[in-house]
């Protein structure tokens, strides 16, 4: 019988074949979720000089070249919105996923000294840094209000579902965070892909372009890419822009985001057993 001053012994056994997480392992980390969450939102801005203005200058500066050179010389429509407001409202979700996919993509190989010496459930690694991506988006969405307030626009009733349409792309990104950062233990060419497929992904997605351009044809295809859901409701709830198809659109994106997140933990939670060994 053990004694009083034993220590508790816990075993952990490798995860066989496809499961899911176990949350309630994931709730018990919970600390360790905010501690690297903190410490990433540190690390990003140390010994930078202007800091977390960074968050504000990307989207802002990428709004300024989507005006001059679609807005101005290509002509594109923006639905009746000012142009830069327009594009601006797009670019922030997108600035959020686009950042939380890289960082989750990486998370896995850049703390192989934690993999490699410590247990907890590895998960926290790629959701941590995707939480501290929300930081910068509120930074910037101060920027958004000041906008508005200039071009006197003002929220539609419609604006309580915007952390719906957050929360959707932090879904999307940590469904394909979660296959990115399990294969780039595999496979570090994952390191190239990555600054690729967001580029490509940008342009797929109707942020320098209005939804009305995507001719009928390619309409199922275009429904297919979550984010095109996301900019269209951040639109659709700040501006008023209406897109007669937003429900279907909408629906079809948390569907595939779904799907990417479950298949995205199913494979993350089978890898998981040999990250230490590949890391």
């Amino acid at each position: 019988m053990a004694g009083r001053g034993d220590a508790q012994v816990t075993i952990l056994k490798p995860a066989s074949g496809w499961s899911l997480i176990d949350l309630r392992d994931l709730w018990h980390f919970r600390e360790l979720i905010y501690f690297l969450t903190w410490r990433d939102l540190k690390v990003r801005y140390k010994q930078t000089l202007l800091g977390a203005s960074w968050a504000v200058l990307r989207p802002f500066l990428t709004m300024v070249v989507f005006s001059i050179f679609f807005g101005k010389l290509a002509g594109v429509p923006s639905d009746g919105v000012p142009y830069p407001i327009f594009s601006f409202t797009a670019l922030l979700p997108w600035e959020l996923f686009a950042a939380s996919l890289t960082v989750a993509a990486h998370s896995l190989v850049q703390n192989r000294h934690m993999i490699t010496k410590i247990y907890f459930p590895r998960l926290i690694l790629p959701l941590s840094a995707i939480l501290a991506g929300v930081v910068d988006f509120l930074i910037a969405f101060v920027v958004l209000v000041g906008m508005m307030v200039y071009y006197r626009f003002v929220p539609t009733a419609n604006a309580w579902t915007l952390p719906l349409f957050l929360l959707l792309a932090l879904v999307t990104a940590l469904g394909v965070g979660l296959w990115l950062s399990a294969l780039n233990v595999l496979y570090r060419d994952i390191n190239y892909v990555t600054p690729f497929l967001t580029q490509f992904w940008l342009f797929i997605t109707p942020i320098a372009y209005p939804a009305s351009l995507v001719p009928g044809q390619w309409k199922i295809l275009y429904a297919l890419n979550p984010m095109a859901g996301v900019v269209e409701g951040f639109r659709w709830a700040l501006l008023g822009i209406h897109n007669p198809n937003l429900g279907t659109l909408v629906s079809t994106s948390v569907i595939v985001s779904l799907l990417l997140l479950v298949s995205g933990l199913l494979y993350f939670r089978r890898m998981e057993r040999i990250f230490a060994d590949m890391v």
